[in-house]
This record gives C-alpha cells, structure tokens and sequence, in this order.
C-alpha cells in the first residue's frame, strides 16, 4: 500500500492509497502513481516479505526496495525525505549473541550475502548520492508489536493473545510463557507501531536528524517472568509461578485450531486469526537463549521524546485487535472490566 502524501512541515494535507506490487515490471508501478505523486516531498518504506526460511528473505526483499526506490525517484520530482525501515536482524541478534545493547554505530557483520538490510540500505544511499537532491533516513525497530487488519509475517500481540485465550478455554491452570526458560529471566523490549511512525515523521521533519539512521524500541525493558502475568490478566488468566513452554511453539498450535474456532462462536472474533498468527516464528524469535536490547540513547540526545510503558502499548494493541473483530473482547468471553 502506497500513500502519496503532500506535506508542509510535516502536516498531512491529503492522503491518497493505491495498492501497488513493486516486485511486478516497475512500469506498471510508474503508470498508476506518477498522476498521483508530483507534489511528494516525503516517501516511507516499511514493506517485508516474510519467509521462515531466512536464507530466502533477500530474494525477494532486496528488488522489493530497489524497485521502490527507482520508482519513487522517478516520479516525484520534489522528493525530500526517504525513510527506509529495517531492523534489528541488521545487528545479527537473529543469529547468536552480540554486543549488548545494540548501537547504530556498530559494524556489519559478515552475512555470507543473506541479510537483506545490508542491500536496501546500500542502495538507498547509492541513489541518495546518485542525485544528491534529498536526504535519507533509517529506522531499525526491534520486534514490533500493533494492529493489522489481516496476516502478516510476524504477528507476536495477537499470537499471545490468541494463546493465552485458548489455554483459558482449556482450563489449563498456569499458561506457560510463549518462549525460553532464558527469556523469561532476561530483559527484552518491544516496538509499537504508533511510536515507530511517530519517529519516522520526526526523523523525517527535521534539519539537525537529514541522512540519520536511528534504533527504535520502547525503552520501557520488561522481564517476563514478572510482565507475563499482567499480559495474561487482561485475559482473564492467573499465572501465579510462571515457567516456559517445554515444547516448540508450532507443535503446541497444531491441534488448536478447532478450540479456536469453537470460543469464536461463542464469543466473537475472527475465525482466520488463528491463521494469522506466526507460531513458526516464535521458534526461532522467543526460544533464543541470548540477549536483544537495543539502544535508543542516539535519538533521545537528537530530540526524539515519545515515551510509552509496556503494559499499555500491549493493551492497547489487544484492545485494536478487539475493536476490529479479530480478538473476542476479553470483558464479553470472561466478564472482565475492559481496560480504558
């Protein structure tokens, strides 16, 4: 989905959408937004195609940004400012332990040509430097967490939620934690999409942040151990001694299916969400037994503010989940007080 947008310091004066596949001949791309893009002084890139084959992300995710970037210089004459989003996996916290917290300073390393980032990013400053006529900047979240109105690669908030739901209608006593007995004990951190688009405009605005790559996460570090509990509250669900799921993730999802399909009828929600939920992937993201933190000391010093705690980025993100009719509400499946 593309939004062309006209902007004057930073205020949407028009939004405008059209669904566009950057991977298809980049003419036909051209042809349906150059009518549309003329006054464009600011373009953002967040797509991702996910595959739980990591060997297999940069086919696809590499000519996906290129393609973008050819097109947009192409047809918005007045172009300004260009946000790509990437990621942690920048760092190799996929892979296997690194230098804790994770910095924008530190240094590739060697990805055997697998990590997709490293081309989009080169690119985008290939072409920044090719025309020299505007500016960039680079946002690498952690994991993040929001609403979205259908399936996408990795879906962590509505797979908890989706989780914790079914094991209240089994019954089970104390739900384990979605992830590694190292995890429960460790720190971790998440990005919320509100705050995410919230540094990419502020990235974007200002003169002093031109050609900056920033980290984002919330800052608001959370140990799972003691935060599981209050995530799994809000559904109903008392977990007094919390321990770890002693078995993959996909291979506790295989027969839930029906469960899930059985409380929607009762209580409402969306049948397809189970489907949407990323189970593989937690078996690979939650079952690490080494650290992510990444640090966002860089973009507090150069202005950035935003602040939000870690229960209610995750409320809130249940509760739009809830709104769209994608989650049961928790106050009608377990006669809850619905937190404001």
């Amino acid at each position: 989905m593309v939004r062309c947008l006209n902007k004057t310091l930073g205020v949407l004066l028009s939004n405008y959408c059209e669904a566009i596949d950057f991977l298809a001949p980049k003419e036909k791309a051209v042809e349906a937004l150059k009518p549309l893009c003329g006054d464009v002084t600011h373009a953002y890139f967040t797509s991702y195609v996910h595959n739980d084959d990591l060997t297999k992300l940069t086919e696809t995710n590499a000519p996906l940004f290129r393609n973008f970037m050819d097109v947009v210089e192409s047809i918005c004459p007045k172009l300004d400012r260009v946000c790509l989003q990437t990621g942690g996996k920048y760092y190799g916290v996929h892979l296997g332990p690194t230098k804790q917290p994770v910095t924008e300073d530190m240094p590739r390393y060697d990805d055997k040509g697998l990590n997709f980032y490293y081309p989009q990013e080169d690119y985008l400053c290939e072409a920044q430097k090719r025309r020299n006529r505007w500016s960039y900047n680079i946002i690498r979240p952690v994991g993040i967490i929001g609403f979205t109105p259908r399936a996408n690669g990795m879906s962590m908030a509505l797979s908890f939620a989706v989780y914790l739901l079914i094991n209240a209608e089994l019954g089970v006593a104390s739900t384990p934690f979605l992830g590694s007995e190292f995890l429960l004990d460790s720190v971790d951190d998440v990005s919320y999409a509100p705050s995410l688009a919230d540094m990419a405009v502020w990235a974007t605005t200002h003169e002093h942040t031109r050609n900056e790559v920033f980290n984002h996460a919330s800052g608001d570090l959370v140990v799972w151990r003691h935060f599981w509990p209050q995530l799994a509250e809000y559904f109903g669900v008392k977990i007094e001694k919390p321990t770890a799921l002693q078995t993959s993730v996909a291979e506790w999802a295989r027969d839930k299916r029906a469960v899930w399909h059985r409380l929607v009828q009762r209580h409402g929600g969306s049948a397809d969400a189970f489907d949407w939920c990323t189970w593989a992937v937690f078996d690979w993201v939650n079952t690490r037994d080494w650290l992510i933190v990444a640090s966002i000391a860089k973009a507090r010093r150069m202005g950035w503010a935003r602040f939000d705690g870690a229960e209610d980025m995750w409320v809130r993100t249940f509760g739009a989940f809830e709104e769209a009719g994608v989650l049961p509400r928790a106050s009608v499946v377990f006669g809850l007080k619905q937190v404001e």
